[in-house]
């Protein structure tokens, strides 16, 4: 399909990148022992490396920011090690990559905590959901609040993620606020009762991802650091009493900071399930005229080429984001071009396993028609 303004090249901070096709962040939970990425997950990202950009899977920042199991980590020299042969890989493809800071907060278990301990949020409140265990699905219990000198610790966490992704070879990185874990948790006026500066009013809610922006910065430069945000998130028992108000001023203090994106989960998703969200005010064009001229707009939230499409030409959105999609498509935008048929995807084979539903998928190049 020539002449689609999503496969045209776009600068994104200091690099150039050759078409508007992002590989959103996919928590696969395939890694190997100790959370460290093995060469299974090396064919993996390098199979999808025709993307412009590549977000990798939500990587915990912390022993204890892991909620499901086998998740890769960037809080050990011996997970940074292990993203190097996946970062080269896809550079050798011709793509750039960045890697996703991950805290869970209360979304987690104890048996996915060391030393089988309570997992922490913003307020000793449930996210009422359930996470993967080795041992199957459980139920999320009462965390235990964080105590206010401790969140100078979970800063730290993210500063010290941040340095290890570069060690990596990374370009960039992207801080997970959204989709209802710990920086989401803090900034919601339903999961965060706190009496202290980081509760009650929006700005002291919105303090901890912004310390934690600022942290991430100071070790990437702002145009190289991106934020995932889904303001119509109710996954993981997000709510807030003005959702346009609350992540309208989160937006609009971190549109001053230059970043290299926002990455903006549009109002599709409600609970994880396929429904129309009727929130129109809490869609990327509502949002985007509080961003800085060199910030770019990436639009998630279930894309296909015929929504994509419009979203980049009307400059509604500069970036699209595509989940489910590159995982049964390795090769993507090569489909998009030539208006090739896209395989189905699997659910049941999302989250864990081997190679089936990962890296199996067939490319172009395999098929007899291309």
């Amino acid at each position: 399909m020539p002449g689609l303004q999503l496969l045209t090249p776009v600068a994104l901070g200091p690099y150039n990148l050759r078409n508007r096709v992002v590989m959103a962040p996919l928590t696969r939970m395939r890694s190997g022992p100790r959370n460290v990425p093995r060469p299974l997950n090396v064919e993996y990202y390098r199979q999808r490396a025709s993307a412009g950009l590549i977000i990798s899977e939500a990587s915990p920042v912390s022993p204890f920011g892991h909620g499901y199991h086998d998740t890769p980590g960037i809080h050990t020299r011996e997970q940074a090690e292990g993203w190097k042969p996946v970062v080269d890989a896809v550079h050798e493809v011709g793509s750039r990559m960045f890697l996703q800071l991950w805290h869970v907060g209360r979304m987690s278990h104890p048996d996915l905590q060391p030393g089988n301990v309570l997992p922490v949020g913003p307020s000793a409140l449930s996210a009422n959901e359930k996470v993967y265990t080795r041992d199957g699905p459980k139920d999320t219990p009462v965390p235990r609040a964080l105590r206010t000198p401790e969140i100078r610790g979970v800063v730290d966490e993210f500063r010290r993620g941040a340095e290890l992704a570069m060690d990596a070879g990374f370009d960039g990185v992207e801080i997970h606020a959204a989709n209802g874990y710990l920086l989401e948790q803090f900034l919601a006026s339903g999961s965060n009762t706190r009496p202290d500066e980081y509760g009650g009013s929006v700005e002291n809610r919105a303090r901890l991802i912004l310390e934690v922006t600022d942290a991430v910065s100071r070790v990437w430069g702002a145009d190289r650091t991106g934020i995932r945000l889904s303001p119509a998130n109710r996954y993981g028992s997000i709510e807030d009493r003005d959702r346009r108000g609350t992540w309208g001023y989160v937006i609009g203090q971190l549109g001053s900071l230059g970043l290299a994106y926002v990455h903006l989960v549009e109002p599709r998703v409600n609970n994880s399930t396929e429904v129309e969200n009727p929130d129109e005010r809490l869609n990327s064009a509502n949002f985007r005229t509080l961003l800085h001229v060199a910030t770019k707009l990436l639009s998630a939230g279930g894309h296909t080429l015929e929504t994509a499409e419009p979203a980049i030409a009307s400059g509604r959105a500069d970036l699209a984001v595509f989940g489910r999609l590159f995982v049964s498509n390795p090769d993507l935008p090569r489909r998009f071009e030539i208006g090739a048929p896209l395989n189905p995807y699997d659910r049941s084979t999302f989250y864990g396993g081997n190679a089936e539903g990962y890296t199996d998928y067939p490319l172009l190049s395999e098929s007899a028609a291309y």
